[in-house]
C-alpha cells in the first residue's frame, strides 16, 4: 500500500510539472519558413555553345579596327618574341599550351565551349586544349593574391540584374597571343542573353574590356557572341599524348623493342 501511495504522488508531481512546461513546437513546414524578398530569376547560361552565325545581324565579333593599341614597351616585347619564333613551328598550340585570357574566351566557338552553372561558381570548359575557367560568384571568391598567376588568371563574379559581371586579374605577362598584355592587365566581362536566332536558338553574348596600364594605350573592348548547341557536350582534346607517344616509340626502337602502348 505504501508503494502505491509513492507511485501516485510521483504521477501527480509529473502531471503538475508537465502542465508548467510550454507545449512542444510542431515541426516547421515549408509554409512556416520566412521567404526572402522576391527577386527576378537569374539567367542560366548552362549548355554547349558554338560560334554565332547570322548574316542579317551583328557578327560573332564586334571590335574596333586594328586590334589593341600597344605601348612602345609592349611593341618591343612582341617584336622580340616574333624574332625568335618567326620561320619556326614554335607556338603555344604546337607546345600544347592553351591560349590564356582573353584568347581562350574570344577564340572559343570554333571549338565549342560548355558552361556548367552553379549558384556559387560558373565552370567554363573550352574544348580547345581542354582549357577550363572557374568564375567564383560573390562570397565564393577569395583574395586573388593568395593564388599563383595563371594564363587564364583568377576570375571573381557577381550578378547585376540579368547580367553576370566577371573581373579577371592575376594574369601572366603574355606575348605569345593575339592580345598581348602584361601581368598588370585586368579583364572585365559582362555576360548576357542577346536576341535569339530567328528559329529561337539562344544567343549568348559577352562584352569584354581589356585594361593594361603598362602595355595598352587605352582599354580594348570587344563583344563576343555564341549560339546554343542542342544535345552537345564538349569532347576530350588530348594534345600532349601524341608527342609523348612519338618520344616513346623512339625509345623502344633504340632498344630494338616493339611498343604495345596505344
Amino acid at each position: 500500500m505504501e508503494n502505491m501511495k509513492k507511485i501516485s504522488a510521483t504521477l501527480v508531481a509529473l502531471a503538475v510539472l508537465s502542465a508548467c512546461q510550454p507545449a512542444a513546437e510542431a515541426p516547421a513546414t515549408a509554409a512556416d519558413v520566412p521567404v526572402a524578398a522576391d527577386t527576378a530569376a537569374l539567367p542560366d547560361f548552362s549548355g554547349a555553345w558554338t560560334t554565332y552565325r547570322n548574316a542579317a545581324a551583328a557578327g560573332a565579333f564586334t571590335a574596333p579596327a586594328g586590334g589593341p593599341k600597344l605601348t612602345a614597351a609592349a611593341q618591343a616585347a612582341v617584336a622580340d618574341y616574333q624574332s625568335v619564333t618567326q620561320g619556326t613551328d614554335y607556338s603555344p598550340g604546337n607546345a600544347c599550351v592553351g591560349g590564356g585570357m582573353p584568347s581562350s574566351m574570344l577564340g572559343s566557338g570554333g571549338y565549342p565551349m560548355e558552361i556548367i552553372q552553379r549558384p556559387e561558381q560558373l565552370f567554363v570548359i573550352y574544348e580547345a586544349h581542354s582549357e577550363m575557367r572557374r568564375m567564383f560568384i560573390d562570397d565564393e571568391a577569395q583574395d586573388p593574391s593568395q593564388f599563383f598567376p595563371e594564363r587564364n588568371g583568377y576570375s571573381r563574379a557577381h550578378w547585376e540584374g540579368q547580367r553576370l559581371i566577371v573581373e579577371t586579374v592575376n594574369l601572366k605577362t603574355q606575348v605569345d597571343t593575339r592580345y598581348p598584355h602584361s601581368s598588370q592587365a585586368t579583364i572585365r566581362e559582362e555576360y548576357y542573353f542577346d536576341t535569339p536566332q530567328a528559329d529561337g536558338t539562344p544567343v549568348l553574348a559577352a562584352d569584354l574590356t581589356l585594361t593594361d596600364p603598362l602595355w595598352l594605350e587605352e582599354p580594348f573592348t570587344i563583344t563576343k557572341r555564341w549560339q546554343a548547341m542542342a544535345d552537345y557536350h564538349v569532347k576530350s582534346y588530348e594534345c600532349a599524348e601524341p608527342k609523348w607517344l612519338d618520344e616513346l616509340i623512339s625509345l623502344y626502337e633504340a632498344k630494338g623493342l616493339t611498343m604495345v602502348q596505344e
